[in-house]
């Protein structure tokens, strides 16, 4: 079920199914570099101004799922107009920071983006583009990214599912008139 929080802007209605933190796994496979399995944890919020702030670690994960070394961090701004169609200003910890442009999908929860503009630092590796799409599908986050360099066309590079992280303490204030030891609620 998707939610519309107090205080969200009500131009990023049609975005609130981004909102809140995302756990999950994927697989990163582009030519040259090791393709590997990912943990990723992505968060979305708000502050009632006309943007979500995105924020998104990963990090690849051994053949047992457990974290090995960090594999890359995003942060960024997410808006969207009343035509559906959604901004994003993104940074990388690779050097990179991009812009991207899209659009909502008619009836449903999917947002498909490419780039617009790109600046790399010295640094930084081949970077020339980008796709991806983004996806709420039965209560999950998918995303699929596509990438390309000078000597690589546009292709798939990274995927993940990830589902919503809820925090206890928000189920916590929804129960009103607990007993105070707890296990009178038992008796």
């Amino acid at each position: 079920m998707i939610e519309i929080p107090s205080g969200l802007n009500p131009d990023l209605v049609p975005l609130a199914f981004l909102l809140g933190n995302w756990e999950g796994a994927g697989v990163a496979d582009f030519p040259g570099t090791e393709k590997c399995n990912f943990g990723q944890e992505v968060t979305f919020t708000h502050d009632g101004r006309d943007f979500l702030e995105y924020v998104s670690h990963s990090w690849t994960l051994d053949g047992e799922g457990k974290k090995v070394a960090p594999l890359e961090t995003e942060t960024g701004y997410w808006r969207i107009d009343k035509d559906r169609k959604v901004e994003v200003v993104m940074v990388r910890d690779q050097g990179v920071v991009e812009i991207w442009y899209g659009e909502l999908a008619d009836q449903k929860p999917q947002i498909d983006l490419v780039t617009d503009a790109i600046a790399r630092t010295a640094a930084a590796g081949p970077y020339s583009g980008g796709k991806r799409l983004y996806g709420y599908v039965n209560s999950d986050l998918m995303w699929v990214g596509e990438k390309s360099t000078p000597d690589v066309p546009l292709r798939p590079y990274m995927s993940a599912h990830l589902k919503k992280v809820v925090d206890p303490s928000e189920w916590a204030k929804d129960l009103k008139d607990l007993p105070d030891d707890g296990i009178a609620f038992f008796k």
